[in-house]
């Protein structure tokens, strides 16, 4: 993958949000405006009932010991010019998302395999086989806004039970940290095990994916970008998946599934309506696959 010398980076950046701002004034002036801010709000307001700050900052040190194992099985993608366009496009979608404390980070990984990552904190991973079969700008940030969405859901968080008192994996990350330092540590890393588990080995719950590609779609129209981008790039995985005889995830819900429940969405909240954001000459004047 290669930057065309046409784009530099800056002018790449300045046209992302220039074109985001007048997308997001077209949406204002239809009245999609309104329900975007209606779901961020409640999402927002939901996350800070659950949870406090102290949460946040044990969230991102769990984060980056699991961004760091990723990084142990697949090494970065050393290329300074995509990981910024794939920064730029990820922050833009970022900075709608009801989870804006967090310093999200976006890097691709150098690899064929199919496949995204998130961590908890906002660590946010692509393939390189994954970006291969992306076509445009939009559809990079479907599969962007679907990882996010796994982070603001707090899908690993929860999947651990980190806060419940019980404890399920390794009891309440926050008592683990102000533990004694020996103790303390060894849980902390038995959560990270167990985290890492999810990403490579179990996978997400069913009903987490739906979840995400629903918050992701959602996040996608309250960007500006085209929300049908997802179900797009969904068929094109699927083929490809059916030629290759491989697999994003087996614990994944069927692809077909996931398009059928994206339709409904989009139908039922009206995103089909609207102007947005595809700028697939941008993606393939600026990322090109040998």
């Amino acid at each position: 993958m290669t930057r065309h010398d046409r784009y530099p980076v800056r002018l790449l950046a300045w046209g992302i949000i220039a074109s985001l701002i007048i997308l997001l004034m077209m949406h204002t002036g239809n009245g999609r405006a309104g329900t975007d801010g209606d779901f961020r709000q409640r999402t927002h307001q939901k996350n800070q009932q659950d949870f406090g700050e102290n949460d946040v900052s044990v969230e991102i040190r769990l984060g980056k010991e699991v961004a760091a194992r990723i990084l142990g099985k697949y090494p970065r993608l050393e290329t300074q010019d995509l990981t910024r366009y794939v920064s730029l496009v990820g922050k833009s979608l970022a900075l709608h998302s009801n989870r804006t404390e967090f310093d999200y980070h976006f890097a691709v990984l150098d690899t064929d395999h199919v496949n995204a990552y998130s961590t908890p904190g906002g660590y946010i991973f692509v393939t390189r086989g994954a970006l291969e079969l992306v076509k445009d700008e939009a559809e990079l940030a479907a599969v962007l806004a679907h990882e996010i969405a796994h982070v603001t859901e707090r899908h690993i968080v929860r999947e651990l039970d980190i806060r419940d008192k019980d404890v399920s994996a390794a009891g309440s990350l926050g008592q683990l940290l102000g533990g004694a330092a020996g103790s303390a540590n060894i849980a902390f890393m038995q959560v990270v095990d167990k985290a890492t588990e999810i990403l490579f080995e179990t996978g997400y719950r069913q009903q987490d994916e739906l979840d995400a590609d629903r918050v992701g779609t959602l996040l996608l129209a309250t960007t500006g970008y085209d929300p049908t981008s997802l179900q797009r790039y969904l068929n094109r995985v699927q083929a490809h998946n059916g030629e290759s005889g491989q697999s994003i995830n087996t614990t994944h819900p069927p692809s077909q599934e996931r398009v059928e429940e994206l339709a409904r969405l989009i139908q039922g909240e009206g995103l089909d309506k609207g102007a947005y954001i595809v700028a697939q000459a941008r993606f393939t004047g600026y990322v090109t696959t040998k």
